[in-house]
């Protein structure tokens, strides 16, 4: 069993896009593409986009820095589906903890045309091309998007709390953001679910209400409960 996921806060981002290669997806790219080909065939709407990952960081004085590089989805899927062995970089990701006026907190059910298929989370997708302006990797940009395209809620709705929640899970960096609503969590919910029906091929089959620590499902990972049972207590 590894060692429990590290949680602190930090004031700030600073984030930048520095580019080199990848060795990882350069000395595995035969088993990567075989990989990626069968993936394509069980699960169609999956593509072969760019995303960024982080090969650096350190943190002082409240602040998280980093530095990614780019690289395509398949490489990176497959280094999750192996189970992320070594290779020198960490996925670090922004997600939205929507926090309910009642405080309970909303995750989303991954649909079965996704990667990550039944898994339970907050809204939040790995970085990429997208999210960099200038030279620099904005995860507040990326948030704000990925909360929308799987939500369609507007991240200027909410009373956003300063800084940000660092969750470290072995090669997982997930920098949380806590956003408030002035709606409790079954209105939201009503709200998103309306949104889901909406879509063609929506990101979330479902939206997960979690009020207190008897709800964790063995679905969330453990970035998501470890989040959680800190801002929960033990009640």
């Amino acid at each position: 069993m590894s060692e429990a996921p590290l949680i602190f806060h930090v004031d700030r981002l600073e984030l930048s896009f520095v580019p080199k290669p990848w060795t990882f997806a350069i000395e595995r790219r035969s088993e990567i593409d075989a990989f990626f080909a069968a993936l394509r065939r069980e699960k169609p709407a999956i593509w072969n986009g760019r995303v960024l990952l982080m090969y650096h960081q350190v943190v002082s004085d409240g602040v998280f820095r980093g530095q990614y590089l780019e690289t395509d989805y398949a490489s990176f899927a497959a280094w999750c589906h192996w189970d992320r062995p070594p290779a020198k970089v960490h996925d670090c990701f922004s997600a939205a903890a929507i926090l309910g006026a009642d405080g309970a907190f909303l995750l989303g059910v991954m649909s079965s045309s996704t990667f990550n298929a039944g898994q339970i989370y907050f809204p939040c997708g790995t970085p990429d091309p997208d999210d960099i302006v200038g030279d620099k990797v904005d995860l507040d940009l990326s948030v704000g998007r990925e909360l929308n395209e799987e939500t369609g809620l507007d991240i200027t709705e909410f009373a956003i709390e300063p800084g940000w929640t660092t969750v470290v899970d072995g090669s997982l960096i997930v920098q949380i953001k806590v956003l408030h609503s002035k709606e409790d969590s079954a209105a939201l919910r009503k709200r998103i679910l309306t949104h889901l029906t909406s879509e063609q091929d929506p990101e979330l089959a479902d939206i997960y209400i979690v009020r207190k620590r008897a709800d964790f499902d063995t679905a969330m990972p453990r970035f998501v409960t470890a989040f959680l049972a800190s801002r929960l207590g033990s009640g």
